[in-house]
């Protein structure tokens, strides 16, 4: 089985717009879509997605619990082997699923990540 390729970070935010210009000034890269409730910049490696979060609350820093707001989106040649694979490294498979397209797991410590089909990126 090949090995899953990291194809875009998502940074969750109540305010897409200033989140995007900023990170996309930062690191020098192309707005590739930037509406109210979603963005996604070109990256160097993986693309940087931005999503609206309704009740948006950031992580305190230093922050005691530990806790990030952001997961990753991960291209699968196989999505129900990527899942069996990750679930037998330690994942969950929450019974909340975003539909057909996306599955979302949780990593051994809880952080949530999704998988999708590798030939939708292109």
């Amino acid at each position: 089985m090949t090995a899953p390729t990291l194809k875009m970070i998502t940074l969750d935010c109540a305010d897409v717009r200033p989140l995007a210009t900023f990170w996309s000034a930062l690191l020098d890269t192309e707005t590739l879509v930037v509406q109210d409730s979603y963005a996604m910049l070109a990256g160097p490696g993986a693309a940087i997605g931005i999503g609206r979060v309704d009740d948006y609350l950031p992580p305190a820093w230093p922050n005691p619990n530990g806790s990030k707001q952001f997961h990753f989106d991960l291209a699968c040649e196989d999505v129900a082997a990527t899942e069996a694979r990750c679930v037998e490294l330690g994942a969950t498979v929450p019974a909340d699923q975003p539909g057909e397209t996306w599955r979302v797991l949780l990593d051994p410590a809880g952080h949530p990540f999704c998988l999708t089909d590798a030939a939708n990126w292109g």
